[in-house]
């Protein structure tokens, strides 16, 4: 079975401007291919996604699209910039529109986040990077996503210095692995998911 992923990227930067962390999760996607997986990178500053807490803000809003897509796949991964030791505004702004999720549910009284993996990719120059994750991962699993174990990447620079991912040249094998690990992983947790769905509420 095929399976798909969806990554958000939130990073602060607009196309075709480079990012670091659009980057890293292409590069989980990457991975994720060797396990029968597809998927596509949503970069969500490109797209007019209003501040909110529904499923659909009105005026434009463009997150309905975006969770259309997020609904059809069975992994997400959320990929996110460290600033002063925090998920993006884009990634929080993300979280607080899938707090949603909670009020949305199936014939049998499941959260239609039910049964898909969640995943994140993150990227800095300063600490921060288990916090991320620690914060992000929360989120997710509180509005119904699945973890997998190691469901997280991520690449931080040497402190007080301004180099990217994006420029790091070679890429240290510890930030390989580790992508390597969420996409073997988080492609186990999803088949399994999708073969034997959550019980009803």
């Amino acid at each position: 079975m095929t399976l798909k992923a969806l990554v958000l990227c939130c990073t602060l930067k607009p196309s075709p401007a480079e990012s670091s962390a659009e980057l890293l999760g292409r590069e989980v996607l990457t991975a994720l291919a060797d396990h029968d997986v597809t998927g596509e990178v949503i970069r969500v500053v490109d797209h007019d996604v209003k501040f909110g807490v529904t499923t659909d803000e009105g005026g434009g809003d463009e997150w309905p699209a975006i969770r259309a897509k997020l609904l059809d796949a069975q992994i997400l991964v959320v990929a996110s910039p460290i600033w002063l030791g925090q998920p993006s505004s884009v990634c929080k702004m993300v979280l607080e529109r899938l707090d949603a999720e909670l009020s949305e549910t199936d014939d049998q009284g499941r959260l239609l986040t039910f049964g898909k993996v969640a995943a994140v990719a993150v990227v800095g120059n300063e600490d921060g990077a288990h916090q991320v994750t620690a914060s992000v991962l929360q989120a997710l699993n509180d509005v119904g996503f699945t973890a997998a174990a190691n469901a997280s990447t991520y690449w931080v620079g040497e402190a007080m210095k301004g180099q990217d991912y994006k420029d790091a040249g070679p890429k240290p094998d510890t930030t390989g692995a580790a992508t390597k690990t969420l996409a073997a992983n988080a492609a186990h947790l999803a088949h399994l998911l999708a073969g034997s769905p959550y019980p009803a509420s």
